[in-house]
């Protein structure tokens, strides 16, 4: 039984909540604050966090087993989209702390007993949506350059990427389309998930606020996406 229920509503509200103006001073608290939660907790921080490379080794393992060197950079570079989804687990915990309540690893799965759990389930399912959408689109690019004839080499493909008319497309196309998804994913996300934990708000409505942040502190977040994307 979990002592300290993580959302107090039992429906959705479906109430905006207020946005407020951030500055460039807001995020270097969170920065400092997020640092202060590593220190307090390190071992099991860590401990949660290795299934977020692992899954990427993994991924891209399995990328070149299947000789598809030219979808390791999307997958490496779509990855990210899917990281707030993964970051649940971290986002209670510091939640956790915030109240001064046990901070253990296991309460990173106290997730399970929101009851935003659909609307987090659901804003991950649609990440996870983008993700796939995106991995596609750099294939058609790719497919659109060099045709249906598998580059299988991470040094053949790099030497034709940067060399040829047809990899200099790929790299501009490519990375203006991927800013483009990762533009879509973060003002979904970049409040969104925080905000299902501390509130039944409703998946529609977190997705909403999320943009409302980004439209309001345009800069600040633009600020933000690059420490993220660093």
């Amino acid at each position: 039984m979990v002592g300290h229920d993580v959302i107090t509503a039992s429906e959705p509200t479906g109430e905006l909540p207020m946005v407020r103006t951030i500055a460039p001073a807001d995020l270097k608290d969170a920065l400092m604050k997020g640092l202060d939660d590593f220190w307090a907790m390190p071992t099991h921080v860590v401990f949660i966090s290795l299934i977020y490379p692992i899954f990427a080794v993994v991924l891209g393992a399995v990328t070149l087993e299947n000789n598809f060197a030219p979808d390791l950079y999307p997958f490496a570079a779509g990855f990210p989209l899917i990281g707030p989804f993964a970051a649940v687990g971290l986002y209670e915990l510091s939640r956790r702390r915030e109240l001064g309540l046990d901070t253990s690893w296991r309460h990173a799965f106290d997730v399970i007993y929101s009851k935003s759990l659909g609307s987090i389930l659901t804003l991950g399912f649609l990440l996870a949506v983008i993700f796939i959408v995106w991995v596609a689109i750099a294939r058609a690019i790719y497919i659109a350059n060099f045709g249906y004839e598998e580059i299988t080499s991470l040094t053949a493909f790099t030497h034709a990427l940067l060399s040829t008319k047809q990899g200099h497309n790929i790299i501009v196309v490519g990375n203006f389309l991927g800013f483009l998804f990762a533009l879509l994913a973060f003002s979904l996300t970049v409040v969104s998930f925080p905000l299902l934990l501390d509130r039944n708000v409703g998946v529609v409505a977190a997705a909403l606020t999320s943009v409302r942040v980004v439209l309001t502190n345009p800069m600040t977040m633009a600020l933000w996406g690059l420490i993220v994307a660093g």
